[in-house]
């Protein structure tokens, strides 16, 4: 514990705070007649041990740079985490914990980021806050690689998770810890509320492994707390993880769900229902809580609470001060960090990025997007990623910007390539064949701030990141996905690798923007927009195994249209079109060659490009109106992928080509022609619905 930190004056005061945080937990509960008592019975004093004796935060700034972060992986047990919230200072007033659950308070069922102060990200899928807690231990190994200076020390903090034994069953957790462990992440503490219960029943039921064993083999550090009541062995255990900082630690604390009620201690009934009134008095009798009203806080440890933010405010004004003195002695550093820390670009950002002037060429938008990646990646420091293994095929890698990896690693001459920089210096994430620990480790990086993360991998794989995805989406993190391989052209390697409903089951997301450029000039406009200033919110890019030909911009409109989501590429020859082909993808090349047949046969033909639905839905109604006139019936759709959906664009009049079945092995051309990707054939179909 640092020196000058406020301390209780007893045991007894210690027990009177940690059952002021069960019970404003529970009160919270009961009187919402929902939620899960369990966890915050069970389990309050290890957040206890950990906000009171170690955790660097500043309620008055819970944005504060350098602050460690706290994740509740078990995000069912949030009442818990609204109770320290609140006793800490946070903007988070009892009424709030009054209103637990309710339509529009601070409170809701599971934390959500942005919606409470203090909650670094959203979780309650179980496993994912654990990926998160990674994420956010990469992000600050990278940043105090880069920033941090002898006698400056920007980045110096913590990430502190706290999972439950159903974190522990999920997949995602383990990929995540795995890398974890590999990477060495020392600066990563998991407490791990072991209580021999899930929802169902005992774990003994499904879970009888070696959690500590298996831990240690993926290269954890390993400590055991035998009764979570203990504040000292909690604060011994916590002591000791700091102090080992070339691995992850994994305190397990053996501890009993829904301590102190008569009727449910240590039986899986006080997961997630309220306890009811009377034993809600049971269990406050039990553990001598004598207050007569709910919410209630003793005095004593409001004062308490009180010494320690401001003790926590007083770290923080240091720090600034320090931050201050960084940038007289390293301005541009200083100027670097801003811009990290602001989300922008350097001003010359775009100074390295590829032209594709060539209207001969054919190029894969995902080896243009490789190549854009690596022009960005020139000028902007703060990004950060990797590939599921891939990065051969998804071209994902940045180019000598080193690998970020294990430092201890680095004496190994067999694992690192000639000067590389191989250590938390470097700008590649490996994965592994991990997506969804992938996904779960981005929102850590992104939610943590500082840095711009992507991840790539096939998209027939992205069903195996869905839920953290979906994650990004609800907290609007700024992540990058890089999906390639987009289509039945992939080819040979068959079915299971040939996306059908992937880009629509993509879309359904709300929040996400799912990008399918048509050549490689959409493909550098998507990148633009997605390091753009001030941008909210994940974006996708479903990228081409196969080449595609570069657009020729000076006969059709620019790639500039991409920023509206849906444009007009090549319009009607003369007057209003009498059909319009709206395509996506490779599929636009398609159009293309049969609009030009079907202007020589004297039939006005639109084809408008639409590689994002969400940014064509976000214009206004008019411009919706201008490309896609309502009066024109007569519409032609086609997307090498499943149709449903498609139906809001071309209407009852209109058709669609696409995929309503899964692939076949077969060379990527030949699967084109069988499943009705060509020229003629859209032309065929186009002449059909004018018929």
């Amino acid at each position: 514990m640092e020196k000058n930190r406020p301390k209780t004056q007893s045991p007894q005061i210690d027990q009177l705070a940690v059952n002021t945080i069960r019970f404003l937990a529970v009160d919270a509960i009961e009187k919402a007649s929902s939620g899960h008592p369990g966890m915050p019975l069970g389990a309050a004093p290890i957040i206890y041990a950990l906000w009171s004796r170690f955790l660097k935060y500043n309620p008055a700034n819970p944005n504060w740079l350098d602050r460690d972060r706290f994740v509740l992986s078990a995000g069912h047990a949030s009442a818990l985490f609204y109770a320290m919230l609140h006793l800490s200072g946070y903007d988070l007033a009892i009424d709030e914990l009054k209103n637990f659950r309710q339509w529009g308070s601070k409170t809701p069922g599971h934390p959500e980021k942005g919606m409470t102060p203090g909650v670094e990200t959203t979780t309650g899928p179980l496993g994912q806050g654990l990926g998160n807690g990674v994420g956010m231990a990469i992000a600050e190994a990278h940043l105090g690689k880069r920033f941090n200076r002898p006698g400056f020390d920007l980045v110096d903090h913590y990430t502190y998770v706290l999972a439950s034994d159903g974190d522990l069953m999920e997949g995602v957790a383990m990929e995540a810890a795995s890398l974890a462990g590999h990477l060495g992440l020392g600066k990563l503490v998991c407490f791990y509320d072991s209580n021999n219960i899930s929802l169902s029943g005992p774990t003994s039921l499904c879970f009888t492994e070696d959690t500590g064993k298996k831990y240690a083999a993926m290269g954890w550090h390993i400590l055991e707390v035998m009764d979570a009541n203990d504040l000292t062995a909690l604060e011994n255990a916590l002591d000791m993880a700091r102090k080992e900082t070339n691995q992850p630690t994994l305190i397990i604390c053996h501890s009993h769900i829904g301590f102190g009620s008569p009727k449910f201690q240590d039986r899986h009934d006080a997961h997630g229902s309220p306890l009811g009134a009377e034993e809600v008095c049971a269990t406050k009798k039990a553990l001598g809580w004598l207050a007569e009203e709910d919410f209630y806080t003793p005095g004593e440890i409001t004062a308490f609470f009180a010494e320690l933010k401001a003790f926590n405010s007083q770290a923080n004004n240091d720090w600034d001060e320090i931050l201050e003195n960084y940038g007289k002695k390293f301005p541009e550093l200083k100027k670097e960090w801003d811009l990290f820390h602001n989300n922008c670009p350097a001003s010359d950002w775009q100074k390295d990025l590829p032209v594709y002037s060539d209207y001969n060429k054919s190029v894969a938008t995902r080896s243009a997007a490789g190549q854009i990646l690596n022009g960005l990646a020139a000028r902007c420091g703060s990004l950060i990623g990797g590939s599921a293994d891939l990065d051969p095929s998804t071209k994902t890698v940045m180019k000598n910007q080193g690998f970020f990896q294990n430092p201890l690693m680095a004496s190994d001459n067999s694992v690192v390539p000639a000067n590389e920089v191989f250590d938390y210096g470097g700008r590649n994430l490996s994965f592994g064949v991990r997506e969804h620990g992938m996904g779960s480790i981005m929102n850590g990086i992104a939610a943590h701030g500082g840095l711009t993360t992507y991840g790539s991998t096939f998209l027939v794989f992205s069903d195996y990141m869905r839920p953290a995805i979906r994650l990004a989406a609800l907290m609007e993190l700024p992540t990058i996905y890089i999906f390639t391989h987009d289509s039945v052209a992939v080819g040979e390697d068959g079915p299971t690798h040939q996306p059908i409903e992937h880009t629509m089951a993509l879309r359904s997301i709300p929040g996400l923007v799912v990008i399918r450029p048509a050549d490689a000039n959409e493909t550098l406009e998507g990148y633009k927009y997605a390091v753009s200033n001030g941008r909210r919110g994940p974006v996708a890019f479903i990228l081409t195994r196969q080449n595609v030909p570069v657009i020729d911009r000076e006969k059709y409109a620019s790639a500039e249209g991409l920023n509206k989501g849906g444009y007009i590429l090549a319009d009607a020859g003369e007057g209003s079109p009498d059909i319009i082909l709206i395509a996506t993808g490779s599929e636009v090349h398609l159009a293309l060659e049969a609009r030009n047949c079907l202007e020589d046969d004297g039939v006005a033909t639109r084809v408008v490009s639409m590689p994002s639905w969400e940014l064509f839905e976000a214009q206004s109604a008019a411009y919706r109106e201008s490309v896609l006139p309502v009066h024109i019936c007569k519409r032609l759709a086609i997307e090498a992928g499943i149709t449903m959906g498609w139906e809001k664009y071309v209407g009852s009049g209109g058709k669609i080509i696409g995929i309503d079945r899964f692939g076949a092995s077969a060379p990527g051309g030949t699967n084109l022609k069988k499943f009705g990707f060509t020229a003629d054939n859209v032309l065929s179909q186009a002449r059909a619905l004018l018929d």
